[in-house]
């Protein structure tokens, strides 16, 4: 029996193009709502802030979108991702379960987020655009864009969120190392950032918060757009190269998942490494008996405790009205150290998919997943962010049960970063300073009863 850890693919073999799930599914998504007319909005709607080729991908149910040979090139300096067999917590586990994990962290910023900010930043400098804006919670997706746009020669202004900005002090560094300015946000520099202030000056932001800031600016500069890490359709279609690797890859070992688990916040991660499996198996090549797991803080819960209705994707109400799970866009989570999945929201796609039926979702408490991702770390090697932390208890979970069942299953997820920048989560942990934090059923009603109203 081989005792193979990496599965390894050569350059020749990054995917040609993004492969988009709509096209399969059996029933088509909700539309993207104008929130002034109700009526499902059109590519004029989005021109103010977004290049047409991406409004393009983004209402596309074309199942392949070609991968531009200038991205593909950037894509080599990390493409393809290698797959590790995890051997050493399957030993630790005493569990029968064969556990894989595609690792996303040999990325230059380090996390997956960079799939889709290289694209993101080559179709804006196409469209002649000098400046992006954008949020970040943790600053995975941040650092990717300063990235992406340190590749293409544009500006980049980044709001963060004020609790990640004061944890993660050097992932601010990094950002500001590729290029970026860095805002805490809320911040004065917009109306949106000042109306929070002015009701609390402590605010610890949000995600939501901090997409009202970038949009507002973007909005306003005639040679500026907004760029998006998560929720929205193309940005998750450029996730797919992720799934479409680990395909070829458990081939490689011979083996196909049973089990794909991965974290959600926004939504990209997990689809990154989902659709494609999803997608093969609505077009009956396959894996009908796949079971995918969505994993979110138990603190931020909007797939397991928020309402599926339309909302915006903002806490000031500048953006359309999308189809989501969501807890409310006013909904302002507590000071987790998991800042990437701090969000009210979760795609429309992703949510789509649990309504579907073909996902199933679990919170899980951070205590529970930094025990998760210090025992991973002590065995593998790899520090996890805390977000993958969510990922790797739900992971051990089901390894267990399949201990407890006497059953070999193979278990799939994806490492979608590293900790190197979340030390201050982890010495918090190790001192056992972390405390988990159920948010109470009435704030989640308060936030949800603001809802929009949408007719029909």
């Amino acid at each position: 029996m081989s005792d193979q850890i990496k599965y390894v693919m050569s350059e020749e073999r990054i995917p040609l193009a993004w492969y988009n799930i709509q096209a399969d599914f059996p029933e088509p998504a909700p539309p993207v709502l104008h929130p002034g007319t109700g009526k499902p909005i059109g590519p004029e709607d989005l021109a103010a802030i977004f290049p047409m080729s991406l409004i393009e991908q983004e209402v596309s149910l074309e199942r392949e979108i070609e991968i531009p040979e200038a991205v593909r090139q950037i894509y080599r300096q990390w493409r393809p991702t290698p797959l590790h067999r995890a051997r050493r917590l399957e030993k630790a586990l005493g569990t029968p379960a064969r556990i894989y994990y595609k690792y996303e962290g040999v990325s230059p910023a380090g996390s997956h987020k960079p799939n889709t900010a290289v694209p993101q930043a080559y179709y804006n400098k196409l469209a002649g655009v000098k400046r992006l804006t954008t949020e970040t919670g943790a600053g995975q997706w941040g650092s990717s864009l300063a990235m992406g746009c340190a590749y293409f020669g544009l500006e980049c202004k980044v709001f963060m969120v004020r609790v990640s900005y004061e944890q993660k002090p050097y992932r601010k560094a990094l950002m500001q190392t590729f290029g970026a300015e860095v805002t805490p946000s809320p911040s004065e520099e917009t109306a949106a950032g000042r109306a929070i202030l002015a009701k609390d000056p402590n605010s610890p932001g949000s995600l939501g918060i901090a997409i009202s800031e970038a949009v507002e600016i973007a909005a306003q500069c005639p040679d500026a757009n907004y760029a998006l890490g998560s929720v929205l359709n193309h940005v998750l279609m450029h996730q797919s190269v992720i799934g479409l690797e680990a395909m070829e890859q458990m081939a490689m070992a011979g083996d196909q998942p049973d089990v794909i688990v991965a974290c959600t916040g926004g939504g990209s991660n997990f689809a990154g490494i989902v659709f494609p499996f999803v997608g093969a198996k609505l077009r009956g090549e396959g894996y009908e008996k796949l079971r995918v797991v969505a994993v979110e803080p138990a603190a931020c819960p909007s797939l397991t405790r928020g309402q599926h209705a339309y909302d915006f994707g903002d806490t000031a109400h500048l953006t359309p009205l999308l189809k989501m799970h969501t807890l409310g866009s006013e909904f302002i989570p507590p000071a987790i150290h998991t800042g990437g999945l701090r969000y009210h929201g979760m795609a429309p796609l992703v949510s789509h998919l649990l309504k579907l039926g073909l996902t199933e979702a679990i919170a899980v408490h951070q205590v529970e997943c930094f025990a998760a991702g210090v025992e991973f770390a002590s065995l593998e090697g790899i520090l996890p962010a805390p977000e993958a932390n969510h990922a790797i208890a739900a992971v051990i979970r089901e390894a267990n049960r399949c201990k407890e069942e006497g059953v070999s299953r193979a278990i799939l997820f994806n490492l979608c970063g590293h900790g190197h920048f979340d030390m201050s989560a982890y010495t918090a942990y190790l001192a056992g300073q972390l405390k988990d934090y159920e948010y109470p059923e009435d704030e989640i009603a308060m936030a949800l009863s603001h809802l929009p109203v949408v007719a029909g």
